[in-house]
């Protein structure tokens, strides 16, 4: 009982969220719908599953969209975008994308958003006396981030989306490269 309770509210839940246009996630979530007022349980949960990964995956491709184009003077892979893997295991979405320059130095963005494991870092990531121990305080847009002795950032955007940007540029790339993140688009604002 408990079960078809929980069944009948993720339903409920998917269906208001849902897009009036069909698509491929409308109608996994009209096939749960189906599945569930026939009875057949397992079916709707399947459903409903591939319904859920079908939500993670644009919403994997909406962080990919929020990567820059390659800032002047550097070239930029195509970005890429995941709802599986190391996020898959723990929930949520990730992206990136690694741009180069001619004296081959090379930075690499990437984001993960709605992770448990972001969760834990964000107690961290938010108090400033605990994050100013973990590297120098700078500002990118409104956001606070951590730049550490190797330039390296993190930034944690909206509680959910922790962006990293790495690689063996200098600081001042690294930099250039978290503030031209579009900020609004990654948090779907």
């Amino acid at each position: 009982m408990r079960r078809s309770i929980l069944l009948a509210t993720a339903l409920g839940t998917l269906v208001a969220a849902a897009p009036a246009r069909a698509d491929e996630v409308s109608d996994a979530i009209a096939e749960a719908q189906r599945a569930y007022a026939a009875g057949r349980i397992p079916a709707a949960q399947t459903a409903l599953q591939e319904a859920l990964q079908l939500l993670a995956q644009r919403a994997a491709a909406g962080l990919a969209g929020a990567l820059p184009a390659a800032l002047p003077g550097w070239t930029a892979e195509e970005a890429q975008s995941n709802a599986a893997g190391i996020s898959g295991i723990f929930g949520g979405s990730s992206a990136s994308r690694r741009y180069a320059n001619a004296q081959g130095q090379s930075v690499e963005i990437q984001v993960m958003s709605d992770n448990p494991l972001i969760a834990q870092l964000a107690a961290v990531l938010a108090n400033p006396m605990l994050a100013g121990a973990m590297g120098r305080l700078v500002r990118v847009g409104e956001q606070r981030a951590i730049q550490s002795n190797d330039g390296n950032i993190q930034m944690l955007v909206d509680n959910r989306i922790l962006v990293q940007v790495q690689g063996d540029a200098g600081p001042e790339a690294k930099l250039a490269y978290a503030r031209a993140i579009d900020i609004a688009r990654l948090t779907g604002r």
